[in-house]
């Protein structure tokens, strides 16, 4: 049963209809993925895409988990005998797991507190008499009424009163933003510490304003903290936090308690309070640092399996390398390999001429149009040679990142496929894959290997990992897959499909040809898989014609109702006469005379426009050239043109030609001011930059996207 108090909670926060939460909930209730949902269901989410969606479950489950935590705590106090109505309500009122674990400290494995033990000694009256801050009688007539000297009665209530200040959500809130707000992070390097190569050094003396600080710097900051390099403390003003809440708490200046709860006041920020805030702010900065690049590498990774692929070209695959040799891997059309080279241009053996005379035999033996060199070692010198090599043909060239290529061609998956080629002769064919289709050859990679992030080693790994599976998971239903040539890597990312589903797909087609979407009902995909799946499978040659598109088979009957609405027969489907009727279809208009809802007839007509469009075209490709960029030729003011590589919250790092890639800092990418690079560009944009600063021994070169 749905909790509907955390559903009108998440309806504030998020900006959602209950309506819509409850739709959500419900079809995930159902086993209804997220892809489905967001493509086939727009009509119960009110058109909710995959990342709302995926917040609405996160974030409900997150507060079902924070509510029985909350329970939990409470209970297990309650039964250790510690349990008050001030700690039972500051439990109630967090907002984070990591708050409810600071209350429960004090009392973990039976440990007593001092107000707990203060309480057994039966305090609790003299405590509540100084807070109500009496002016009648004095502290010796109340004292007395206890069996114990006058200093430790008043010594153990004055401990119970500093619990109900740390408890009180108020005081605690308050004080926790003035210190953010106001406080400063300052960071130091240890005496002892060791930093060999000055990782660190920008933060040997560091200081800067909590509120402001940027998110890779507290991620750089921790990552120091742990390397026992830096010392970290938070500074601020405990005067004005002490005279606020006295200001709050003493509620009579004339009575004889005020000293005592001034007492318990500053032991209560000493001892409790403030250790705490500050932990708890730490881990804020820490969340939402990690929460920031755990965005930006899914986001550029998202960018960079929207690649546009590059289609009936053959690729010539150039891993570089010095001693080893240059790897060679020819591929067709479809990305099959044709042949395996090795080849020595480079130190040591230098067979230059050899090695020219190889890749022209390849070049005019197999028609190859492109050729992509990974970025890795000796990929400058490599860039060099092939464009020697191609000067006077009709070949270009691109460079290709080859980030995680290395991870891949020592997997199983690459070893099965090429059990008879080395590591090296495999990452060339992966280098010239991904040209051909990246989305195809990346998955075959650790999200986390593909080198498009910030950080990504210091974030928590396993929110890092969802994040990633399901950005991959987001592509992939988006752009859609061809049941007959997707790998089982790519199936594996498809809505509702399981490894056995998959496994049985994967034996029946290499046996038949799948020549339509019914036919995978034979196949042992069960009704909810079928469901769940089919809309994301393609069949581009199927025998009916909608088997190519998005639309999904139970909407075939609507398909038909738009057509006879229409006057349109489906054997005309992709003539320019089917479309230009389309064009002028209100899909409104449609979905009320066929009693269908708007947002699947405008689906449906969308697609019957472009019938197995693949959405990554739209997308800019490769830069290509067929000459070679020399850092040496670079001036300040020269125009060049580049692919974003990565985009990181400091910035973005531009392929311009060079071994290593250009960088344009955040302060550079408009005249207008840019709160983060991501909403300038974009990993696989094709962007022009102008140069800033070359600084040759550095091979660091500074570019600009603001024409002086």
């Amino acid at each position: 049963m749905m909790n509907k108090a955390i559903i009108d909670k998440l309806s504030d926060e998020l900006g959602v209809s209950i309506s819509q939460i409850e739709a959500v909930l419900t079809l995930l209730e159902e086993g209804s993925t997220i892809p489905f949902i967001a493509r086939y269901r727009k009509e119960k989410t009110g058109n909710l895409d995959e990342v709302k969606i995926k917040e609405i479950s996160d974030v409900y489950n997150y507060q079902l988990n924070l509510l029985e935590k909350k329970e939990n705590t409470i209970k297990l106090i309650e039964e250790k005998g510690m349990l008050t109505e001030d700690v039972k309500n500051a439990i109630m009122a967090a907002n984070k797991l990591v708050e409810v674990d600071e209350i429960y400290k004090p009392y973990k494995e039976g440990k007593k507190t001092k107000a707990s033990i203060a309480i057994e000694m039966g305090l609790e009256p003299l405590a509540k008499i100084l807070m109500s801050f009496p002016t009648r009688g004095d502290i010796h007539e109340l004292t007395s009424k206890y069996d114990m000297e006058e200093s430790v009665a008043l010594e153990n209530a004055q401990y119970i009163i500093s619990e109900w200040i740390a408890n009180n959500a108020f005081y605690k809130n308050s004080s926790k933003n003035y210190i953010f707000n106001t406080g400063y992070i300052v960071t130091k390097k240890k005496k002892t510490a060791k930093d060999d190569e000055a990782t660190y050094e920008m933060y040997y003396d560091f200081k800067d304003k909590i509120k402001f600080i940027k998110n890779y710097r507290v991620l750089a900051i921790n990552r120091g903290e742990k390397e026992k390099v830096l010392s970290v403390k938070l500074e601020y003003d405990n005067y004005e936090i002490y005279n606020y809440l006295r200001s709050k708490i003493i509620k009579n200046e004339e009575s004889f308690s005020v000293l005592y709860v001034e007492n318990a006041l500053k032991d209560a920020l000493k001892r409790l309070m403030l250790p705490s805030i500050e932990r708890l702010i730490r881990s804020d900065l820490t969340d939402a640092s990690e929460e920031t690049a755990i965005k930006t590498f899914s986001m550029n990774l998202e960018n960079m399996l929207m690649t546009s692929p590059i289609k009936g070209s053959r690729v010539l695959g150039f891993d570089p390398a010095f001693r080893t040799g240059c790897k060679l891997a020819v591929l067709d059309e479809n990305g099959n390999v044709l042949d395996i080279a090795v080849i020595y241009p480079t130190e040591p053996k230098k067979d230059y001429e050899g090695s020219k005379k190889k890749v022209l035999e390849l070049i005019d033996k197999y028609k190859i149009d492109l050729i992509a060199i990974g970025n890795g070692t000796a990929s400058r010198e490599s860039q060099e040679f092939i464009a020697d090599v191609i000067s006077g043909t009709s070949v270009k060239y691109t460079v290709v990142s080859e980030a995680g290529a290395s991870v891949y061609s020592a997997s199983k998956e690459a070893i099965n496929e090429f059990p008879d080629l080395t590591v090296e002769k495999r990452s060339a064919i992966s280098i010239g894959r991904r040209l051909q289709d990246p989305l195809s050859e990346l998955i075959k990679i650790d999200p986390k290997s593909i080198g498009v992030g910030e950080y990504q080693h210091d974030v928590n790994q396993k929110e890092l990992s969802n994040a990633l599976d399901f950005t991959v998971m987001k592509v992939v239903n988006e752009v859609g897959v061809n049941i007959n040539t997707a790998s089982p890597n790519v199936l594996g990312y498809v809505s509702g499909l399981t490894k056995a589903v998959i496994k049985k797909i994967v034996d029946y087609k290499s046996k038949h040809k799948i020549e339509s979407r019914e036919e995978l009902k034979k196949v042992g995909l069960k009704d909810k898989a079928y469901e769940q799946a089919i809309g994301f499978l393609r069949i581009p040659d199927g025998l009916n014609p909608l088997d190519r598109t998005r639309i999904h088979p139970e909407s075939y009957e609507v398909v038909k109702k738009v057509l006879n609405e229409l006057n349109l027969d489906i054997n005309l489907f992709g003539s320019s006469q089917f479309n230009d009727v389309l064009e002028k279809a209100n899909s409104k208009s449609i979905s009320e005379k066929i009693a269908s809802d708007e947002y699947t007839v405008k689906d449906i007509i969308d697609e019957l426009k472009h019938p197995g469009r693949d959405i990554r075209e739209d997308v800019n490709a490769p830069v290509f050239r067929s000459d070679v960029l020399d850092i040496k030729d670079l001036k300040p003011g020269m125009k060049l043109t580049g692919t974003v590589r990565n985009v990181t919250s400091f910035g973005a790092f531009i392929d311009i030609g060079l071994h290593d890639d250009g960088f344009v800092h955040i302060s550079k990418m408009s005249k207008a001011f840019v709160k983060c690079p991501s909403d300038v560009v974009s990993a696989g944009d094709v962007v022009d930059c102008y140069v800033i600063e070359v600084l040759e021994n550095k091979n660091k070169v500074s570019l600009t996207f603001i024409q002086e």
